[in-house]
This record gives C-alpha cells, structure tokens and sequence, in this order.
C-alpha cells in the first residue's frame, strides 16, 4: 500500500496541466517563458498594406500616364487608317500595296480641292454644289453645323467667321460665361447710340448656343485665339489655363516696361 500511495504523488507531482502543455509547458505568469507577443504579426500587416498602398498608387499613376497616350495612338491610327482607305483600294486594283500611299494621296487631294476652290470656276462649282446641300431635308442642317465650325477655325476669316473670344457676365453676378464674338450692332437710343456685341456663348458643344448682346464696354476679351477657345468648349473646361489675362493689360505691360 505505500508503494502504490507513493507512486500515485510521483505522477501527480510529474503531470503537466493541459493549458501549459498547450502553450509548451510554459508559465504564463513568467514573462521570461512567456509566448512572443502578436507585435510581429501586426508589423506584417503593416507592411503588406504599405506595399499594397504604394504598388496600387504607382499602378494608378502609371495608368493615367499611359492612358492619354494610348488613345492619342488609337485615334492617330484610326485616322491613318480611315483616310487611307480613301484611295487605297484603288491602289489594290492596280497591284500597289503600300501602306500610307493612300493617305498621302489624300492629303494631296485636299490640297488640289483647296486650289482649285480658291479659283473663281471653283468657287462657281462649290456654290452650286452648296445650293444643291442645302435643298435636301436631313442633309442641310448636318452641313450647317459642320460648315459653322470649319468657317470658325478657318484661316480665312471672314464675316461670318468668331471675331474673338469673349468672356461675358451671365448669367448672374460673380458668373462668367465663355463664348465668342460674332458681330457688331448699333443700338440707336434717344440720348445716344450704344455698340453693342453679339456673342455666341455654346450651350452643347460649339454648334448649339445662345447669343447675346452685350455692351462692348462690359466685354471681357481675353488673350486667347479662337482655336484655343475652340478647344476649351470642345474639352469642358479642361484645357482652360490656369491664368487668363484681357488683351488690354497684356498690351499696356510693353508700354509700361519702355517707359
């Protein structure tokens, strides 16, 4: 009986509580045989999402670098391509297969087309053909518009073409609107005249508008040509610079550094 009594507190005094076998027989109360704290599990997270933040950022920049480049390299192409397959299929016919021969050649057909317009007999010839347009039901309000918008970027400006850009008060105070200047008018009153201007302000890209007659006293004509003016109505806003500075205070800072 005290053999056994004895052999009972040996395994007693030899066994190992499970929760300290679980944690490797180590004394929780003990900092030295203490488990590692979850520090370096937290320093990993960290840095996964640093790595992750700036890979996903240098990702991002990346795209909005290539992307205008990609589609200023699609449309190039597309328009090579386009103007290409004027003349080329002609070219087929005749057993030359040169990639660009059409394009030039179509280049060069707008050119002659420029010169032989600007003759008197071509001038005859593009009215008649204008006057024919213009009698078809659907076909005349498309030329309308397109011809608006070639006769505003043309190099010939004529009477019909936008004068100049205009920036006008509208349509509240502390509002500005953006549009161009089309013609003068004399607005006879009973003390006296008043010039007036009327600005074509765009409402749905440049060939749909509203116009107005302004003072043009209260005109605020900026130092812009009419094809950076173009631009920005065609784009939004987005190639609006960032300082826009009238004509007049452009031309007085010359006299003022002479002086």
């Amino acid at each position: 009986m005290a053999t056994a009594a004895a052999a009972a507190e040996e395994k007693e005094s030899t066994s190992i509580p499970l929760s300290q076998a679980e944690n490797g027989g180590a004394d929780p109360e003990d900092p030295a045989k203490s488990p590692p704290s979850s520090s370096n599990s937290s320093t990993r997270k960290a840095c996964c999402f640093v790595l992750q933040s700036w890979f996903s950022k240098k990702f991002m920049t990346g795209c909005m670098v290539l992307f205008p480049v990609a589609v200023t390299f699609f449309v190039t192409w597309w328009f090579l391509q386009f103007v290409d397959g004027f003349f080329s299929p002609l070219y087929e016919r005749l057993g030359v297969d040169i990639f660009g021969l059409g394009f030039i050649t179509s280049l060069l057909f707008v050119f002659f087309v420029g010169v032989f317009v600007s003759s008197w007999m071509g001038a005859a010839v593009f009215s008649v053909g204008e006057w024919v347009i213009k009698r078809l039901p659907f076909v005349r309000h498309i030329y309308s518009a397109s011809k608006q918008i070639s006769v505003a970027i043309s190099p010939d400006q004529n009477t019909t073409a936008f004068k100049e850009v205009a920036i006008i008060r509208h349509p509240r105070v502390g509002e500005y609107a953006f549009g161009f200047i089309t013609s003068t008018v004399i607005l006879q009153g009973e003390n006296e005249d008043e010039e007036l201007c009327s600005v074509f302000v765009p409402t749905n890209h440049l060939y749909i508008g509203d116009i107005f007659l302004v003072n043009s006293k209260e005109i605020i004509r900026p130092n812009l040509s009419i094809r950076e003016g173009i631009e920005i109505i065609v784009s939004g806003g987005m190639t609006m610079p960032l300082v826009i500075s009238p004509k007049e205070r452009v031309e007085r800072i010359p006299n003022n550094i002479k002086m």
